[in-house]
């Protein structure tokens, strides 16, 4: 396991020299890491949104380059993660949509020369799941308007139209298909997983 700050332009090529020299292969890059801060489009600082850019989205491209060559050789997938809120951007989580946003313009130009190097990439926007982060969330948004966490928890799935908060583990069931051989097929994909909450043809 390596500990690495992905903002970092060295972190990339100390990940994959690493992985290369233990396994000797790279198969699958699911990019994952990063979070943008949810601050008012109008109080949002350069450094600030330089910084959400930083590691979510240079940090993927980074990687996802460095790997290129790697993935190739065995005919590989790349997954990188973006969210909801690019297709629904709102001045409150306005460097979150913007970051996301430019996740799945990435991952289509990257599966546009996937196409041609037998690399398969797609992006997935994760909806309303309930992790630690979320609820670290919840714990300052619900006294702020009046209401306990769990009476929170209870009304957005009901005010976001879904059934429920998805879990963890649907999306790394996800993720896990999109790398299988099962879904080579499938690339230049913009998937969404939210329970509904977007609805679209």
């Amino acid at each position: 396991m390596l500990a690495l700050d992905l903002r970092e332009s060295a972190a990339a090529e100390k990940i994959v020299k690493e992985t290369l020299a233990r396994f000797g292969r790279i198969d699958a890059l699911v990019n994952i890491a990063g979070a943008v801060p949810q601050i008012d489009l109008f109080e949002m600082t350069d450094a600030q949104w330089d910084d959400g850019m930083a590691l979510k989205f240079h940090g993927a491209r980074r990687l996802t380059i460095r790997a290129w060559d790697a993935l190739k050789a065995s005919k590989g997938s790349v997954v990188l993660l973006s969210g909801l809120a690019a297709y629904d951007p709102k001045p409150g989580f306005a460097a979150v949509a913007a970051t996301n946003a430019a996740i799945i313009a990435l991952a289509k130009a990257f599966a546009e020369q996937g196409i041609k190097d037998g690399v398969q990439v797609n992006s997935v926007s994760p909806g309303a799941v309930m992790t630690g982060r979320r609820q670290s969330f919840f714990q300052k948004w619900a006294p702020a308007h009046h209401m306990s966490v769990e009476e929170a928890i209870k009304k957005y799935p009901e005010e976001s139209g879904i059934a429920r908060f998805g879990q963890p583990e649907e999306i790394a069931d996800l993720l896990a298909f999109l790398v299988s051989a099962q879904a080579k097929w499938l690339t230049g994909a913009a998937l969404r997983m939210d329970g509904g909450e977007f609805k679209g043809i």
